[in-house]
């Protein structure tokens, strides 16, 4: 949702501009705006390529955003909570890919693997701060990062065939599940991963 449709409806919103890349910087700025009440984490980078042709700045450069940035993002923004004492709720957008592996996806996957790690950790100890952590894992939604992967037609096929609900996804199917986990009606979750890969993970 647009900024200015929050504020029109007599909502407070601004936008910051963070590098999750520069720890420190990203954490100076959330430090200052903070203490928040919702953190959805989405900054995410993907350099797809063969395990066996993985190069070190390829590597360096995702784990660098996936999985730094991602964890110190979400450390500022719970020490801003915990300092609050209002609780909270902290939603990292993982991937399907934090469950089962993928072509060309090695690096990729081991990132969400660890964000699915380090969100049960978080969630272990800010729990008694009623802070609560969870992660969303879409599966292949279509962006227009993601088209590179859907104009190869046998890549494409590669994917339709794996969802059993027979299509990509949209940003739209990620959206209910940011406003459910953000709010009350998801009070008792915490430390899990709500997947929205159309039964891609089903087997």
């Amino acid at each position: 949702m647009a900024i200015n449709t929050l504020t029109a409806a007599g909502l407070s919103a601004g936008a910051l501009q963070l590098d999750v890349d520069d720890p420190a910087a990203a954490a100076a700025v959330i430090g200052e705006a903070g203490p928040f009440d919702i953190f959805v984490s989405n900054a995410g980078a993907a350099r797809h390529a063969p395990m066996v042709d993985t190069t070190v700045p390829d590597f360096d450069a995702v784990v660098g955003v996936n999985l730094r940035g991602a964890y110190f993002a979400t450390q500022a923004v719970a020490r801003g909570m915990v300092r609050a004492g209002k609780g909270g709720s902290i939603i990292s957008i993982s991937s399907q890919m934090g469950h089962v592996g993928g072509i060309d996806r090695t690096v990729y996957a081991a990132t969400k693997h660890a964000i699915e790690g380090m969100t049960k950790s978080a969630a272990i100890e800010l729990g008694p701060h009623n802070i609560r952590v969870n992660t969303i894992c879409p599966t292949f939604i279509r962006t227009p990062l993601s088209e590179p992967t859907f104009s190869d037609p046998e890549r494409a096929a590669w994917i339709t065939s794996k969802i059993k609900l027979g299509r990509a996804g949209e940003i739209e199917d990620i959206m209910g599940a940011v406003v459910f986990l953000a709010g009350d009606a998801a009070s008792m979750i915490t430390g899990t991963s709500l997947l929205i890969d159309g039964g891609w993970t089903a087997g």
